[in-house]
């Protein structure tokens, strides 16, 4: 019989330190760690992670990354004056999107949660392609699936499609006139698995 290790007991950082330390925690986590589970790892009560984290937003003002905070989950994200050079940079080491990718995930960032069959009757065309782009760059992710037949997969934009645009939150998206609303059975989508000429891609995919 396997014994299961319990985690080993570490003494809490310094007040003084507790900032620097929460910043390297967010640093190393893969995305938004919520502040519960902050707290556990510290040893420490919730409050004075919160008061940590108001300390680490005044102490990163001005420098290349600031902290991003979404309902109780937090992360350290690029600051939006970097956004075109990481924009840049995304493009270079990748190369850059199609227009019929760029159109899907501004139907997905305006409509989110939304199923691929919604994205099709918008654009009138079939979208697995682009989907699969935006998932590889990791710009969108399935957030759930949709009831009815089949209970299809709803998409949405991750924090890394608001660190792509350079934005702090998905309400900080520009106004944008009504999109037509979503019309299934008025025609069927067709095929776009490859770019149909030239004159539609803005980039190769990666």
């Amino acid at each position: 019989m396997k014994l299961r290790r319990e985690p080993s007991k570490i003494v809490p950082p310094a007040p003084d330190r507790l900032p620097a330390v929460i910043e390297s925690l967010l640093f190393v986590a893969e995305g938004p760690m919520e502040i519960a589970v902050l707290a556990k790892s510290l040893g420490l009560p919730r409050q004075k992670v919160e008061q940590a984290i108001e300390q680490l937003i005044v102490n990163v003002n001005g420098r290349g990354l600031f902290v991003q905070r979404t309902g109780d989950r937090v992360q350290l994200a690029t600051i939006p004056d970097a956004a075109p050079y990481i924009e840049q940079f995304i493009e270079v080491e990748h190369g850059q999107l199609s227009r019929a990718s760029l159109e899907t995930l501004a139907i997905i960032a305006y409509r989110q949660p939304i199923t691929r069959a919604a994205i099709e009757s918008v654009r009138g065309v079939n979208a697995d392609y682009a989907v699969a782009a935006l998932l590889a760059r990791g710009l969108i992710e399935e957030v759930g699936r949709a009831p009815g037949p089949g209970r299809p997969a709803l998409f949405a934009t991750t924090v890394r499609f608001l660190e792509y645009f350079g934005l702090q939150r998905p309400d900080d998206l520009p106004p944008l006139p009504d999109l037509p609303p979503p019309q299934p059975d008025a025609f069927p989508p067709r095929d776009e698995a490859a770019p149909e000429n030239a004159e539609e891609v803005v980039g190769a995919e990666p």
